[in-house]
């Protein structure tokens, strides 16, 4: 079963059980895969949704971030809500030592020696680690290995 049918079966149960607030977030998710199959018109594979559900938890993060600093804790309990539904269809997440190694292994692979070759490093990571390490830590453990000593 593909992560989309997955997403689809949760939200039909949902709905059977009369879970109105799962059954909305769920759809908004479902509302964001179609959007994005749309506008590429593709049909996503479970890695495609991955990033999709991805972008998804950065905007409630940011979200809950700026309603908590405007003191409207209501919305902020829903966008937490909705933030927790998503991580529940996202892989895995790897350890700090898993994304150091991955790190280590692709600074190596590409023989990258200082700051200009960072983007050949972010560009062999980002698809080994997309959806399953936060991508902004990556970014901070690259710079750092290519920092000149």
């Amino acid at each position: 079963m593909t992560l989309k049918e997955r997403i689809n079966d949760d939200m039909k149960a949902a709905m059977r059980a009369g879970e109105a607030v799962k059954r909305d977030a769920i759809r908004l998710l479902l509302a964001a895969i179609k959007q994005k199959e749309v506008d590429e018109r593709v049909v996503l594979d479970d890695a495609a949704v991955v990033s999709v559900i991805d972008k998804l938890l950065k905007q409630r993060r940011d979200s809950i971030t700026q309603y908590e600093a405007a003191g409207r804790n209501d919305l902020a309990d829903v966008e937490r809500f909705e933030a927790e539904l998503l991580s529940t269809y996202m892989p895995a997440g790897l350890s700090a030592e898993e994304v150091a190694a991955a790190v280590a292994a692709a600074v190596a692979e590409t023989g990258a020696v200082g700051p200009g070759d960072m983007g050949k490093v972010m560009g062999i990571l980002k698809p080994k680690l997309a959806g399953r390490a936060d991508m902004t830590e990556v970014s901070k453990l690259v710079k750092a290995a290519l920092a000149p000593r």
